[in-house]
């Protein structure tokens, strides 16, 4: 309805107010889940990058900006285990692993049948 809108009836009145009360503290609380999920995120690239530096392994500014970026925990997660042994901040981002090759495929059921 437009903004402004004076319902006739108080039942009208009284569902539409709670209607938009319901629909705000949805909202709040939505905004303060991906708000802590964020913060959450933050830290663990925070804690990354301290584990780097405390290792003195040397980032780009494209690895930098990478970490700073990611709002995956589990990879987070991931990225600061491998950094507490890496050599390299390349091998605690795994960017130094060979691509992986695509598993080969069986041949079909009945091309199976006919190679016999």
């Amino acid at each position: 309805m437009e903004a402004g809108y004076e319902y006739k009836t108080a039942i009208l009145r009284k569902w539409v107010a709670e209607g938009r009360a319901a629909g705000l503290a949805e909202g709040k609380a939505e905004g303060k889940a991906e708000g802590k999920a964020e913060g959450r995120a933050e830290g663990k690239a925070d804690a990354l990058l301290a584990v780097l530096a405390a290792r003195q392994l040397p980032l780009t500014k494209s690895q930098r900006a990478t970490i700073l970026t990611c709002r995956d925990p589990a990879r987070l997660d991931r990225w600061i285990a491998r950094a507490v042994t890496a050599a390299t901040a390349d091998e605690a981002l795994g960017l130094d692993r060979p691509p992986t090759s695509s598993p080969s495929r069986r041949p079909s059921r009945s091309r199976r049948r006919s190679a016999r």
